[in-house]
């Protein structure tokens, strides 16, 4: 058997070892400052391309796809969200083992844990959707993309809410009942941040008022905002837990 550095006992440890706050902390960061960024972009050196709206009445906040849609906007956030989108993908992952871990043993909430599963995923792919087609590419594919994004988004929510509903009344650990209060609490206010976007969204295209498309672009950042909160509760369900990267085990030959 070779010795040296590639065969010694180094070759076996870790490439990669992430504290799974960090690696929490740093996926929720990437989408945040790239949204503030291009808002500040936007509203400093594009105001009057992003605030324009069909009806030409007074508007003082662009909404999310008219921000995201220029240059160079519109490649600042498709940098952060293709970065972020692979770490999604597998906490999306690890969510479902985490669940499987504890309803292994009961049907409904197993199947629950799919479902939860598969809308992670459709929230995750209709963010890349409406991120990389934008509003002023191909209207019709960006809007279903962002159909499919909060679609998904609240149906996740709802049913990971349940699901810790269920963990709280069998669980005593502290921080696991900290998760569930704030997944309640960041759901009710992400239902009541979408209920109001899309009440001045419709009132603006019936009537027109100035100003109006200005709320609906305020209530729609905090569907956002409060949509990566969400996301960040993983702080306290993986806090113990690492994210490693690591050769595989190879047989040891005499």
């Amino acid at each position: 058997m070779l010795q040296g550095p590639y065969g010694s006992l180094d070759r076996d440890r870790p490439l990669i070892r992430l504290p799974f706050t960090s690696f929490a902390v740093g996926t929720v960061l990437l989408p945040l400052t790239g949204l503030i960024a291009c808002l500040f972009i936007s509203l400093v050196y594009h105001f009057e391309d992003a605030t324009y709206t069909h009806c030409q009445v007074a508007n003082y906040l662009p909404s999310i796809s008219a921000a995201i849609s220029r240059v160079p906007e519109r490649y600042i956030w498709r940098c952060c969200i293709g970065l972020h989108s692979a770490p999604r993908y597998l906490v999306a992952a690890a969510y479902f083992n985490f669940y499987y871990g504890r309803f292994a043993k009961s049907l409904p909430e197993l199947l629950l844990s799919v479902l939860a599963l598969i809308c992670s995923l459709s929230e995750n792919t209709g963010l890349l959707l409406l991120t990389y087609v934008s509003s002023t590419e191909t209207y019709s594919i960006h809007k279903n993309g962002f159909i499919v994004f909060i679609a998904s988004s609240l149906l996740h929510m709802l049913i990971t809410c349940g699901l810790w509903q269920v963990i709280r009344r069998h669980y005593v650990n502290p921080e696991e009942i900290t998760s569930q209060r704030w997944k309640l609490r960041i759901f009710l206010f992400n239902v009541s941040c979408c209920l109001a976007a899309a009440y001045f969204y419709r009132r603006h295209n019936k009537f027109c008022e100035a100003g109006v498309y200005t709320l609906f672009a305020f209530f729609e950042y905090l569907v956002v905002f409060s949509n990566m909160a969400f996301h960040m509760t993983a702080f306290w369900d993986f806090g113990t837990k690492e994210v490693i990267v690591a050769t595989p085990p190879e047989d040891k030959r005499y």
